[in-house]
């Protein structure tokens, strides 16, 4: 049987807390939804979100600082600043995908009418899944025969 200080101490090890500093909030998504759909420039995050220029520029700041975009001098207007998606950016599609999915699945409850599509075929995006090695569909986790863990939840 885990201890329970045990499975406390594997919680605190977990990485989803320090990805939540990164990017956890509303409107952080939002902007990296925006990048992935190619905007770039301060006013047209502004424009298109609709969030306050103080909040913009604070979001835009931290994403900055964590890595997750770039800031560039526009090549065109030297007095434009692009945000362009870095590696670690682009890492989190799948989230953005997962995230968007799990909202019509569970929340809006249907789909929406603006459907996701590969730009190179047109053709709409599979569900998100998580595999595991061997490719099962993996869902929740339960417990293998004869471990015995707390039930509790943080």
């Amino acid at each position: 049987m885990i201890e329970l200080s045990h499975h406390k101490a594997m919680l605190r090890e977990c990485s989803i807390p320090a990805a939540l500093e990164v990017v956890g909030e509303r409107w952080s998504f939002l902007i990296l939804r925006a990048a992935f759909n190619g905007l770039s420039h301060f006013e047209e995050f502004q424009r298109t979100l609709g969030i306050a220029r103080n909040i913009l520029s604070s979001r835009l700041v931290r994403l900055v600082e964590n890595g997750v975009l770039d800031r560039v001098c526009d090549k065109t207007d030297r007095r434009k600043v692009e945000y362009r998606l870095t590696a670690k950016g682009d890492a989190l599609l799948p989230v953005v995908i997962a995230i968007r999915q799990w909202g019509e699945q569970w929340v809006r409850r249907g789909e929406s009418q603006l459907v996701l599509v590969d730009v190179r075929d047109r053709l709409p995006i599979a569900p998100i899944e998580v595999r595991a090695a061997d490719g099962r569909k993996l869902m929740g986790w339960t417990p293998p025969d004869g471990i015995d863990v707390p039930k509790w939840r943080c």
